[in-house]
């Protein structure tokens, strides 16, 4: 069964091209690492809630946009050994490619799918 990693984070608005040229460099390792598909996604037609939403979730401010992304893997054992990887990988350390964000602010999980409905 596949497994997939989520991410919400808040970047600043003025580093989009910055935090693509990031993600393109890091998430090109998660595919050497064996990852399916990674997608990055900069907020378009997200709403602030009432009581909770995604700019709250990493405390985004007016000048930063929300990133909503996720990288799908054939399964846990391959993401478990992927990651372990990326931890070790050099083109992964922050002085090599530093993150044009607050990585404090992230908020990051592994989930199992429950329900996937896909066109063949």
């Amino acid at each position: 069964m596949s497994y997939v990693d989520g991410f919400v984070l808040a970047v600043p608005t003025a580093n989009k091209q910055k935090f693509i040229d990031h993600a393109n460099e890091g998430d090109s390792v998660f595919m050497e690492f064996g990852a399916l598909r990674v997608l990055e996604c900069w907020a378009d037609d997200v709403p602030h809630g009432k009581l909770t939403d995604f700019f709250r979730s990493v405390q985004a401010t007016e000048d930063e946009t929300v990133v909503f992304s996720w990288i799908e893997w054939p399964d846990k054992a391959t993401r478990d050994a992927g990651m372990k990887k990326m931890m070790d990988d050099p083109r992964m350390d922050p002085a090599n490619n530093p993150m044009p964000f607050d990585g404090k602010r992230m908020i990051y999980g592994g989930f199992v799918p429950i329900v996937v409905l896909e066109k063949k």
